[in-house]
């Protein structure tokens, strides 16, 4: 009994730390904001204006050049290529994936079949 409440004290002062750390980084600069919305415009742009995938349902973030893609898109080959774009966008340094392939293109849009 006693080894459980042990644990439970760690985990609850582990997650308080990793809040405190994240609360405490430094609020980003004006140019660095101004940087990171610019390139997130990019990036969307880019998406938008290629004429083989349907890239609507991404959506784009850019954390001090990072840009997170999230979203859907529906074949496994659109998800690479959402990818390869950001990456070559101006004023992105890396590039992190939170997208979905959705299979069943029940979300509307996409480029699978109707039945």
């Amino acid at each position: 009994m006693r080894l459980e409440r042990k644990g439970g004290a760690c985990a609850v002062l582990a997650s308080a730390a990793m809040i405190v750390a994240c609360a405490s980084s430094p609020p980003k600069s004006p140019e660095q904001q101004q940087a990171d919305a610019a390139a997130t415009e990019r990036v969307l742009a880019a998406l938008e204006a290629n004429p083989i995938y349907y890239f609507r349902d991404v959506e784009v973030t850019v954390d001090y050049g990072v840009a997170r893609l999230s979203g859907y898109v529906w074949t496994t080959d659109a998800l690479y290529h959402a990818q390869e774009i950001a990456r070559r966008v101006p004023g992105v340094s890396g590039v992190q994936n939170a997208m979905e392939l959705e299979r069943q293109g029940n979300r509307g849009g996409g480029d699978g079949g109707a039945g």
